[in-house]
């Protein structure tokens, strides 16, 4: 096979069809904010490039009671959208705290998810709104919810042959508490030491179906169930949620890494599952 062959993809089954082809050789673009660096570190060289810039795969949308984001999507144009922001405020405060304003112009939010690192940025919201991916493969098509879709750190149910090709947001409730937190080294532009995304519908002044998500703690972004469990069905005093942030922290496990320690990255977790939770009863 000769190097440096480049694909235009017209439509996530062709751009599937040509993954199957190519096998191992073959790697997609979109942004390639994250594939460029990887190929100037001299990580590996893809003989094959895909192109999905004109698989019609961008774009935001309306369905029902939730948004459908294409996985091609700039993250700008998500952060600018004001769909988004009525419908999914959440998901646009993590992206306005992500990388530079030039990498969110080319980076997307299947970019983000695709690589399935644990501090994915999008990935905490995502998760606590309980968000959903299609899949197209060569031979079809499906839905995962995306808390079943990472599987290890940069490791995902996603086939050798399939594309993330639309992300399936439901809409937030309007009477839902929400909030997001990340702690880096900077507020922004640097990847995440601890990521949590906190989301609270309410009923009756009670919390009901309450999510809980943390990124950059762990294998993979993970919800915190044991933690939300503690919380739905009652009020927000402080003995509640200091069980819930226990609950949360032990739900880590967390790895040293240049960024920060694991000793540090489980105890930031408890705190700042306390000081949202704190922030959300005030």
């Amino acid at each position: 096979m000769a190097e440096g062959e480049f694909y235009r993809a017209a439509s996530p089954r062709e751009a599937a069809g040509l993954l199957a082809q190519h096998g191992g050789a073959a790697r997609v673009l979109a942004g390639g904010t994250d594939l460029m660096v990887a190929v100037n570190k001299r990580k590996f060289k893809p003989q094959v490039l895909i192109y999905l810039g004109d698989a019609g795969m961008s774009g935001i949308s309306q369905e029902g009671d939730a948004l459908l984001i294409g996985a091609a999507t700039p993250l700008n144009e998500i952060l600018a959208s004001p769909l988004v922001a009525d419908k999914a405020p959440l998901l646009a405060t993590a992206i306005k705290q992500m990388a530079s304003p030039a990498i969110r112009n080319a980076g997307t939010i299947g970019g983000n998810l695709a690589n399935a690192s644990p501090a994915a940025d999008t990935a905490t919201p995502l998760l606590v709104l309980g968000a959903s991916l299609k899949l197209v493969g060569a031979k079809g098509e499906r839905e995962v919810p995306l808390a079943e879709f990472f599987t290890g750190p940069g490791q995902s149910v996603l086939a050798a042959d399939e594309i993330i090709a639309q992300v399936k947001v439901p809409a937030q409730s309007a009477e839902a508490k929400w909030a997001y937190r990340k702690v880096g080294k900077r507020k922004a532009q640097s990847l995440s030491v601890v990521s949590v995304a906190v989301y609270c519908p309410l009923s009756g002044g009670k919390v009901s179906g309450v999510a809980i998500a943390l990124g950059a703690v762990a294998p993979t972004p993970l919800l915190a169930t044991e933690a939300a469990g503690l919380l739905n069905g009652k009020a927000l005093d402080e003995a509640t949620i200091a069980a819930a942030a226990k609950a949360a922290a032990e739900a880590t496990s967390p790895i040293d890494d240049a960024r920060g320690t694991a000793w540090y990255r489980k105890r930031a977790s408890e705190a700042v599952v306390k000081q949202l939770l704190t922030e959300l009863a005030g």
